[in-house]
């Protein structure tokens, strides 16, 4: 806790990807994340997405989450999760500057969370294609059983590099993601 009470981001461990069972309390921290951005730049909106939003859906225990900014805000979208402490990731395969994520980490409950905080226009395509993805799966086991199976066939042919195992996951997506 920050000299304020409120939670604060730590410092993000960049880790292979591994499987992780799912941990029941990341929605809890996910709410604990939303609030503070939202307390930080009122009129942003912030979801909780990725595997740690779909409850009993094993994957890499990160905590993502999409900030959502109207269309010119990015600087100060961006601006709102470094004061809290988040730091962009940067590296040759990390997403554009027009689109960033955030890393952090925050204790919660004796543990530590790592976190990515995704800042996305709220009328970015994007948007729908995370919630769908996000909510496809929360409604249909057989899609979390076959994520996880997907994940773990990544996993098993030894590939831990985090955007490598993101593209690697790509086409099971965009299948999901499918009308």
């Amino acid at each position: 806790m920050s000299a304020t009470g409120r939670p604060t981001i730590l410092p993000y461990e960049i880790q292979p990807a591994a499987y992780r069972p799912y941990d029941p309390r990341a929605p809890q921290v996910a709410a604990i994340v939303k609030d503070l951005i939202e307390a930080e730049m009122p009129g942003v909106d912030v979801e909780h997405i990725g595997s740690t939003a779909i409850p009993g859906c094993a994957g890499k225990g990160v905590v993502d989450m999409m900030m959502l900014y109207r269309p010119g805000n990015l600087a100060a979208a961006r601006a709102a999760v470094e004061r809290l402490g988040f730091v962009r990731f940067s590296a040759p395969d990390a997403f554009p500057e027009s689109r960033p994520v955030m890393l952090g980490a925050i204790e919660y409950d004796r543990s530590l969370f790592r976190l990515h905080v995704h800042i996305i226009a709220n009328d970015s395509k994007e948007v729908t294609e995370q919630r769908l993805f996000r909510d496809r799966l929360r409604a249909d086991r057989s899609l979390v059983d076959a994520y996880t199976a997907k994940k773990r066939e990544i996993l098993k042919r030894g590939i831990t590099h985090g955007p490598s195992y993101a593209d690697e996951k790509t086409v099971f997506i965009q299948r999901v993601r499918q009308p």
